[in-house]
């Protein structure tokens, strides 16, 4: 228990639910009373038996500094009316409170809730004993104090924030309250606010209508916005639970607007709510000032018709919270009680004038605020110049339709009325009027009534009652059923419902990947790579030859490709190759026709033809790599892979041999070194060609040969442009090990012709063969890089085939072209050379090489010219030394 003394007043709290808010403005009571009675500056005062307290946010909150602000003509003006309405109503009942008349005492709460609480002690000070036994007038009399009216009831207020804060202060004095649009659930708890009713169902009714009307408009992705204290912030409590509850709905942002608000926190609510783009349903439990100040921010923003607002009950139908911002709140869905409206009401309020209505000290400034003109020069009124007439008239000069609430503030008074009525029936049995009983009964025995009250309203046109066991509704009811959506005209000209979904649905071939906590968000993310979508939330991978499906719902075959005659890859070595075959055909026919001349009888035949023929082999393995792959492909491929140049770098090979033993023997003696007979030749060459078989033949029984579908060397990034390739089951390294032999042999037979580079080239073809094998090494080790070097690239195929194929052709060329080509010149246009020249002995041969060996030494240390000079004082130069050898000579 808590005790308040000023002199000799003493206030006793018996009950814990106190705010220190409650305290210091009880002691700030103490301190007025002490010394003067309390009178709100502006209030309506109405004489009656019995007064009952009104409160009414006349005005909206003002600026910094400043208590009220502008007039409110519905929410203020349109209710304050309502209960002088009903008080006439009432009084002019002879069945209502017979004998007894009610009086009012209304106070402006300025729509803020510390204001409201100042002007509220107006209705305690009755209730409060004051000492005057110490106080005397200057003439040594006791004085005389006006007693203030006593409030048995008080009907209002209208925010939840100010009724809250009201009802902590007359709950002291055990004053019974009824609100006419108060919904905070807080408001509910019965051990706090034991002397509060109301008549208008809690949030927790709206934020489930609130909850409906989203589920049905298919929304799950929403924002809130609330008003700072227990209307707001409660009400939003209770759509997030219930949404919870509900299940499929997301909470995008919660955001509060404060009470001292600035333009500059309604312009960051509105940045702050376009993060959340796809949040465009915004539930609103604010005033109706701060859904201006919303609406307004978004015009500001430039996002007219982007959000789609849900409005509470502050909202309702009222016009002011949408006037000149009508484009803003297109769309807009807004809650409000179930009501009737009262056509009684709207005949009294629309013949109100400044002459019949002087008892609302407001009503003047509504009247200019109503029509848009001034009264007197000391006006307020700085937007209009135009004067006030008074004989404007409400609903035909200026708009009119009923408040939402006017109805409740109607069922608040006379649920007041008949709970007064019914007590004074039971204590007053007797008397016609107010007995002593009833006047000392106090709030407490009121209450009691007013919670067991139920009336059928011939004025109110509805059954209500207040039989509930805490302060629930008169009148709870909201529409059940949501029938708007067809009814609803969507911003920017939309037929469809616009969306409001945390993310959007995924494409065909995404999955939802959740967003933690947010049960209703998820991110498409694509099943990419060979991943086809499984289900909703998963993707999976296709099997190895398998690849997805364009929309990615499903698996198809890996394409198979192979290396096609008609690709620019075949189409370069197949016409080198056919040029290369047509080539070689020619030179052998050549030779064939001219096989006893001495040209062709110098170049070696035997080895000739052996040479000519792994050339055209080299030629012909280009058909065989573009050939489809099939088992006899592969065996041919294997073959005839090494053994083109096997043959002729085994050629090749014998012929440089044979010329280096030739001159090396020649040096030490005049014996002709041996096999370096025709049919000596061609038993090497068969036994090196031999050496190439075999290991192809250990390969065929050790791997035979086979086709494969190679899933791996075109399995790209993109799925599109991936194939299998039908290939020989050849590796990288067969194909190598098949070449290795053969690059061998190229080696060997490259170092014989460096050896032999000082033999002249009148003698022999040392140096063609040279120059053959020197182009030879370069173009294979050209080949070794490109191949290997492609071997992870996408087009691996084709790029391995055609270099293989082109390093071949061109190692064919060459050899072609440097040892054959002059050759068949000569015997095509130059027959006069193609004659017999004189046999020399092997004496002559070696004699003619150690000349020319002794030349070079000795033309390194003569000036230019100086050499031949040597030469031709030593040697004839019509001598046959320089003839065209015989390669094949009969030496003797």
């Amino acid at each position: 228990m808590a005790k308040l003394r000023h002199g000799g007043v003493v206030l006793e709290l018996k009950k814990p639910y106190f705010t220190w808010q409650v305290l210091c403005v009880m002691k700030a009571l103490f301190d007025l009373t002490a010394s003067q009675e309390i009178y709100a500056p502006h209030s309506i005062r109405m004489e009656g038996d019995l007064t009952l307290g009104g409160l009414f946010p006349v005005h909206a909150r003002g600026i910094p500094g400043e208590p009220c602000g502008d007039i409110k003509k519905e929410n203020g003006i349109h209710r304050l009316e309502a209960m002088m309405y009903a008080l006439d109503q009432i009084n002019s009942d002879d069945d209502l409170l017979p004998n007894v008349t009610l009086g009012a005492r209304v106070l402006d709460t300025c729509s803020r809730d510390t204001y409201a609480l100042e002007q509220s002690l107006t209705f305690v000070q009755a209730l409060i004993q004051k000492d005057t036994s110490d106080v005397r007038c200057t003439n040594g009399e006791p004085p005389v104090f006006v007693k203030p009216e006593k409030v048995v009831g008080v009907i209002g207020a209208s925010a939840s924030s100010v009724s809250i804060m009201v009802a902590n202060i007359l709950r002291l004095f055990q004053i019974p309250q009824i609100s006419y649009a108060s919904t905070a659930p807080e408001l509910s708890d019965d051990r706090r606010y034991d002397f509060f009713s109301r008549v208008v169902p809690p949030d927790s009714f709206q934020a489930q209508a609130m909850v409906d009307i989203v589920k049905a408009m298919g929304w799950n992705y929403v924002s809130t916005v609330a008003s700072e204290g227990s209307y707001g912030e409660k009400g939003v409590d209770a759509f997030q639970q219930l949404s919870r509850e509900a299940g499929g709905i997301c909470i995008a942002q919660s955001l509060k607007i404060p009470h001292n608000h600035k333009q500059e926190n309604f312009d960051k609510i509105v940045r702050l709510l376009l993060d959340t783009r796809y949040a465009r349903a915004v539930v609103l439990f604010t005033s109706d000032e701060d859904i201006r100040g919303i609406l307004n921010a978004s015009k500001r923003a430039d996002q007219v018709g982007h959000f789609l607002w849900i409005g509470s009950d502050s909202w309702g139908a009222k016009n002011s919270p949408v006037h000149q911002l009508e484009e803003a709140a297109v769309g807009a869905v807004t809650i409000l009680p179930k009501r009737t409206t009262i056509a009684g009401f709207d005949a009294y309020f629309t013949s109100r004038t400044l002459e019949n209505n002087r008892r609302n000290v407001w009503f003047a400034e509504y009247w200019e605020e109503n029509f848009n003109c001034k009264l007197m020069s000391s006006s307020k009124k700085e937007d209009t110049s135009r004067k006030c007439t008074g004989q404007e008239r409400i609903g035909i000069d200026s708009k009119y339709e009923q408040e939402g609430k006017v109805q409740f503030v109607i069922d608040a008074v006379y649920a007041m009325a008949h709970a007064l009525h019914n007590m004074q029936r039971d204590l007053c049995p007797d008397v016609s009027g107010i007995c002593e009983d009833m006047d000392l009964a106090g709030g407490k025995k009121l209450l009691k009534y007013i919670r067991s009250v139920t009336f059928n309203g011939k004025y109110t046109n509805a059954n209500t009652s207040i039989n509930r066991p805490i302060n629930q509704p008169i009148n709870p009811s909201f529409n059940q059923s949501i029938n708007i959506i067809e009814d609803v005209q969507w911003p920017n000209g939309q037929t469809e419902i616009p969306s409001s979904v945390c993310s959007l649905p995924c494409r065909t071939g995404e999955r939802k990947k959740a967003v933690k906590g947010m049960p209703c968000c998820w991110h498409c993310e694509p099943c990419d790579g060979y991943q086809y979508q499984y289900d909703a939330t998963s993707c999976k991978l296709c099997s190895y030859n398998m690849r997805p499906n364009p929309n990615r719902t499903a698996c198809q075959p890996i394409p198979i490709v192979k290396l096609e005659w008609h690709s620019p890859w075949a189409v370069i070595p197949v016409f080198l190759a056919m040029l290369g075959i047509i080539a070689t055909i020619f030179v052998m026919a050549t030779f064939v026709r001219y096989n006893d001349t001495p040209i062709v009888r110098a170049s070696g035949r035997e080895l000739s033809y052996v040479l000519l023929t792994g050339i055209f082999l080299c030629y012909i393995i280009t058909f065989l790599m573009i050939a489809k792959p099939d088992v006899a492909v592969c065996s041919f491929r294997r073959i005839f892979l090494g053994l083109g140049m096997c043959i002729s770098y085994a050629a090749l090979l014998t012929k440089t041999n044979r010329i280096y033993r030739i001159f090396e023997e020649g040096k030490k003696s005049v014996t002709a070194p041996r096999l370096i007979s025709p049919t000596s030749q061609l038993a090497i060459t068969t036994c090196l060609i031999a050496i190439q078989l075999l290991g192809v033949f250990i390969w065929f029984g050790v791997d035979p040969p086979n086709t494969i579908i190679d899933y791996d060397e075109q399995k790209t990034v993109n799925p599109d442009q991936a194939r299998g390739v039908l290939k020989c089951d050849i590796t990288d390294l067969q194909i190598i090990c098949s070449l290795g032999y053969s690059i061998l042999l190229m080696v060997t037979c490259t170092v014989y012709a460096i050896k032999t580079r000082g033999v002249p080239e009148s003698f022999n073809e040392a140096k063609p063969i040279g120059f053959t094998m020197y182009t030879t090494c370069i173009v294979w080790l050209a080949f070794i890089p490109i191949f290997f070097g492609t071997a992870q690239s996408a087009e691996k195929l084709y790029i391995q085939t055609t270099t293989l194929c082109i390093s071949m052709n061109l190692s064919a060329s060459v050899a072609l072209g440097m040892l054959y080509i002059p050759k068949v010149y000569v015997i095509i246009f130059h027959p006069e050379l193609n004659v017999q020249k004189r046999k020399r002995s092997f004496k002559a041969v070696v004699t003619a090489a150690s000349l020319t060996t002794r030349l070079s030494h000795k033309t390194s240390d003569r000036p230019n010219g100086e050499a031949k000079t040597e030469l031709c004082e030593n040697v004839d130069p019509n001598s046959d030394l320089f003839s065209p050898p015989d390669l094949n000579p009969s030496f003797t």
